[in-house]
């Protein structure tokens, strides 16, 4: 082998290297779930209704993530994630007529993460941050009416989240979350007597880290 081909040779092993050594400090993850979202109560007014109270159905939840690995220690690893999640298809039910059939969901919320013994196989993580929320209100009532109030609604939202990795292979896990995105109320068309409300998405999934 000729001088030029050994340097050729080297720096291509070279470069493979700084490949794997660089290797998995991204990541993609995806699943889904279900939205549990507390009632509201809403508040009495001159005729007394028998369900007083806005119910919110369980909708099927979608998240995909896609985080960075910053650092990375012995007992824990620092990430910064930024998780999309949406619901496409809320249902809402009460004794008032005047509240939105359903309404869809999503929300963009980037966040530093911080995981536990990142070199374990089964690996505890939080997280926080926040970002934005969009919603979508139907067009109709739990009645059957026709919906006066908004359509849309964007506003600001924290989130905190708690989840456990599961990672058997080098390149691929499995994750159980829990993520609790504080926004601002809806436009239910009804006073609940509140300012914010608890949206939490509970998703499993898979990783795939490259």
């Amino acid at each position: 082998m000729s001088g030029k081909s050994r340097r050729l040779t080297a720096l291509i092993v070279l470069t493979l290297m700084a490949i794997a050594a660089s290797a998995q400090k991204n990541e993609l993850a995806a699943g889904g779930g279900l939205s549990i979202i507390p009632d509201q109560a809403i508040q009495t007014g001159p005729i007394h209704l028998t369900d007083n109270f806005v119910r919110f159905g369980n909708g099927t939840t979608w998240e995909v993530n896609y985080a960075r690995h910053l650092l990375n220690h012995d007992f824990f690893a620092l990430d910064a994630e930024v998780p999309v999640v949406g619901t496409p298809d809320q249902h809402l039910t009460s004794g008032n007529g005047a509240v939105p059939h359903t309404y869809a969901s999503l929300f963009l919320t980037p966040a530093a993460r911080i995981r536990f013994f990142p070199q374990n196989v089964f690996q505890l993580w939080i997280s926080g941050g926040g970002g934005l929320g969009h919603w979508t209100i139907s067009n109709t009532l739990v009645s059957g009416g026709i919906n006066p109030g908004p359509k849309t609604k964007n506003g600001a939202v924290a989130q905190g989240a708690v989840g456990l990795d599961v990672r058997p292979w080098k390149h691929f896990g499995f994750r159980l979350a829990a993520r609790d995105f504080y926004s601002g109320i809806l436009p239910l068309n009804v006073n609940t007597g509140k300012s914010h409300q608890h949206n939490i998405a509970v998703t499993g999934g898979v990783i795939w880290s490259f």
